[in-house]
This record gives C-alpha cells, structure tokens and sequence, in this order.
C-alpha cells in the first residue's frame, strides 16, 4: 500500500507546492493509517487541518480502498 500512497501524494502535491507547502509520508501502519509531514507553508497553517482531512485523506481514501486516516506527525 505504501507505494500507492506515494503515488497518490504525487498527484496532489503541485497544488500544496502552489501555496509554499508540501507534504512528506512518513508512515502507513498495517491499519490503514497514514502518517505524514506537512511542510513549508502547511505547517502551522491554520486551513492545515482541513488540508489534511478534506484534501489530502479524502483524495487518498478515493484511490486507495485501504485508507482508513490520515494523521500529521512532527
């Protein structure tokens, strides 16, 4: 799944790059969860939240069956 992950971050990440942000994975656990790192402009963010769950994790869970959360680590 972790590749999948990967690819999918790809599709997404021009338009966090747009805004001086970006995003790291750095973990899928067995469960389905997916941890990352938001970077740039992203981090500390006040919209990061909502980057996070309605970008970023519903575009995952779309192409991803897997996907269960997508969570943001330090």
């Amino acid at each position: 799944m972790r590749e999948d992950v990967l690819k999918a971050i790809q599709d997404i990440r021009p338009g966090l790059q747009a805004d001086g942000g970006d995003v790291e994975l750095v973990d899928v656990t067995d469960d389905g969860i997916v941890k990352v790192k938001l970077l740039g402009a992203c981090h500390g963010c006040p919209m990061s939240q909502m980057t996070l769950k309605m970008g970023i994790e519903k575009h995952l869970q779309k192409i991803i069956p897997g996907v269960k959360s997508v969570v943001s680590v330090q």
